[in-house]
């Protein structure tokens, strides 16, 4: 009889120490309080879109020419990374789409708002520009809208490569969080790197503010996971 009782006490313990598979707890974090991420998201890409064209248009001072590196003459212009240019509104809702905590959600907007106010600021008391590039851009039908919209401005720091890699990060602390495998880590990784490739390939970036752009969210990211992990054990 005693055995029989260890042999069910040590399934039962076995039961409850095996995690959950990864894929699992994605779903679950998915699920969770989805609502109020979606809702939050767009409210949060309205406001930033509304400020972000009007530091566009409205500069504090003259626009200075961002300098060209012989760095940028090495990245060819490439229809195929306006469809990677473009999923970075997707990219950076991945992260608030995996948060488990209603606290967690809100330390990311804080988080990611101070980002893009940090950047929004130096974008209308330093505004930068790219320099025209010599590039016949009828040949590229695809990448007519971001021209016209964008127009090239609000260059240094890049806020789509420091909105890039401070998802990244984030997106990697959450991945390593429910175990995922080593190769979904490592697209994330890639993923990012291709955001960061396509910024200069459509030329709405140079090298330069590529790599302000990842000074800046790198920076962020550090300081807002290291607050996460101060303030809450699970995000």
């Amino acid at each position: 009889m005693l055995p029989f009782v260890i042999l069910i006490a040590t399934g039962l313990l076995m039961e409850h120490l095996d995690p959950i598979p990864w894929y699992r707890q994605i779903f679950r974090r998915l699920t969770t309080l989805w609502w109020l991420k979606a809702c939050g998201t767009m409210a949060f890409m309205g406001v930033f879109f509304a400020a972000y064209f009007a530091v566009l248009q409205h500069p504090l001072f003259p626009t200075f020419s961002m300098p060209l590196t012989p760095f940028d003459t090495w990245v060819p212009v490439s229809a195929k990374a306006f469809p990677v240019y473009a999923s970075l509104w997707v990219y950076v809702s991945l992260p608030p789409a995996l948060l488990l905590r209603f606290r967690s959600l809100a330390m990311f907007g804080l988080w990611i708002g101070a980002l893009c106010l940090f950047c929004l600021g130096i974008f209308w008391l330093l505004p930068t520009v790219v320099p025209p590039a010599d590039v016949d851009w009828s040949l590229y039908p695809e990448m007519a809208m971001i021209k016209g919209l964008d127009a090239a401005g609000n260059a240094c720091p890049s806020l789509h490569v420091a909105s890039a890699v401070f998802s990244a990060c984030w997106l990697g602390r959450l991945l390593r969080a429910v175990l995922a495998p080593a190769w979904l880590i490592r697209l994330n990784v890639f993923y990012c790197l291709a955001i960061l490739w396509s910024t200069v390939a459509t030329r709405q970036h140079v090298v330069l503010d590529v790599l302000a752009g990842i000074l800046v969210g790198g920076g962020f990211a550090l300081l807002s996971l290291r607050h996460a992990g101060r303030v809450t054990a699970e995000i």
